[in-house]
């Protein structure tokens, strides 16, 4: 195909060269994959009486009830374990969104390349968001 030795050499070294670009492509791959992995959202219900924590892949985890749930009716405190659920999954997309940092914090966006796996954890973790009467709950407690 090639005579000469540039050629062959130039040749080489676009294969080189996309081979380590692949191969740091997997690399953060792999890295933004564990970070999602990890993820947890957490909410609390405005009068904190209600704490939920769903997992990465938005599953209910963790439910915790202040004991004045005991004077509301039941059908109170199942609408604010709903909401503060859906809003505990709000929370874990916007982690997600950020791409597995976990600090989501605008003007930190996400890499290029890594747009399309976060797209696909969102995915996965199917449409949520909504809006409730819910506060996400910070590192610092």
């Amino acid at each position: 195909m090639w005579t000469d030795e540039a050629g062959i050499d130039a040749a080489q070294r676009r294969l080189d060269e996309w081979e380590s670009s692949i191969a740091a492509r997997a690399a953060r791959t792999r890295a933004l994959s564990g970070r999602l992995a990890e993820l947890t959202g957490t909410a609390r219900s405005e009068d904190r009486t209600v704490e939920a924590t769903v997992d990465s892949s938005g599953a209910l985890v963790d439910i915790r009830l202040d004991e004045r749930t005991r004077g509301q009716s039941a059908a109170h405190t199942a609408a604010q374990v709903l909401t503060t659920t859906r809003a505990a999954y709000a929370e874990l997309l916007r982690k997600v969104a950020a791409g597995g940092r976990g600090d989501a914090r605008p003007g930190r966006p996400v890499r290029a390349g890594d747009r399309r796996l976060v797209r696909a954890a969102v995915g996965r973790a199917g449409a949520g968001g909504q809006r409730a009467a819910c506060r996400p709950v910070t590192a610092s407690r």
